[in-house]
């Protein structure tokens, strides 16, 4: 009597962990927008990798990893790919809505699943990919339109992405999750320059500190060790699929603590990207891997 109850928690348990690491992670954007006007998305970026990689140097201890010459080569490009996703993904948020900016960024993961597929159904995942796309450009004198400058960062982290699952694969296959711990350290290393000439001073406002430090739990370390739990209790195209949906949770952070309405044809665009992912990820090779999320 107890063994069916017993299982459906089992299964359920890791599929609401991932649904509070995408929660938490969006949450975490919503509160890094509230920096912007103090330190810019450029301080905002620097600040978070650098508290960032202090949590997870504590919590994962990196210098334990070890590294040769080929592998240090895969982890310090790893880490410039997730120090790039976030800066870019940080600067779309200055002109784009958080849902959008998130749906536009996941063209990344999604072109990933794609490739690893090569089905003849994965024309359609594109044409829905495609159709979400253009429903975001600006026609004519509608208002509705995105900011083709911030749209463009969040493609950019989009490729960001891209380049970070290919290189995270290699790179964890050699140190498992200490490579996340090194990853975040260059990433902090390879964008604090860009923080410090834009906001300089700034940087040390004390105010920022706390929210600085709760925005690098709630989209690093909080987030990713959930993640890595539900993996380990899931099939791998049960976490891309419910992966998917993070765009939806963005739109919907934007709304709850940042008033960002969205109209129906930038809901229905997101919803045309979300299904593309979930199409992709579905059909994807047995051997491909999902995209695990560090924006």
């Amino acid at each position: 009597m107890n063994e069916q109850p017993r299982s459906l928690a089992t299964a359920l348990f890791p599929v609401g962990l991932l649904l509070i690491a995408m929660a938490s992670i969006q949450s975490g954007a919503s509160l890094a927008k509230s920096m912007f006007p103090i330190v810019g998305a450029q301080g905002t970026t620097t600040l978070r990798l650098i508290f960032a990689s202090v949590i997870m140097l504590l919590l994962l201890r990196p210098w334990r990893a070890k590294l040769t010459a080929k592998s240090l080569r895969t982890v310090i490009i790893y880490g410039i790919a997730l120090g790039g996703m976030n800066f870019l993904f940080y600067m779309s948020l200055r002109t784009v809505p958080l849902g959008i900016a998130v749906a536009l960024e996941f063209t990344g993961p999604l072109a990933v699943a794609i490739y690893a597929s090569r089905r003849a159904i994965d024309f359609l995942w594109i044409a829905l990919a495609v159709c979400g796309l253009l429903l975001l450009i600006p026609t004519g004198a509608t208002s509705s339109g995105i900011d083709l400058l911030g749209a463009g960062y969040a493609l950019g982290a989009g490729v960001c992405w891209a380049l970070y699952i290919l290189f995270g694969q290699k790179a964890g296959a050699d140190n498992g999750v200490q490579t996340a711990a090194l990853g975040v350290m260059i990433a902090a290393l390879f964008i604090a320059p860009v923080g410090i000439v834009h906001a300089g001073a700034a940087l040390l406002t004390p105010s920022l500190i706390p929210v600085a430090l709760a925005v690098a739990v709630l989209s690093t370390a909080l987030p990713y060790t959930l993640e890595m739990v539900a993996l380990t209790r899931m099939p791998a195209r049960t976490f891309g699929t419910l992966m998917s949906v993070e765009p939806a949770f963005g739109a919907l952070s934007g709304l709850l603590f940042l008033h960002e309405y969205l109209t129906l044809a930038q809901w229905l665009a997101i919803l045309c990207i979300i299904m593309a992912s979930v199409g992709a990820t579905l059909t994807m090779a047995s051997n491909a891997q999902p995209a695990v999320p560090a924006d």
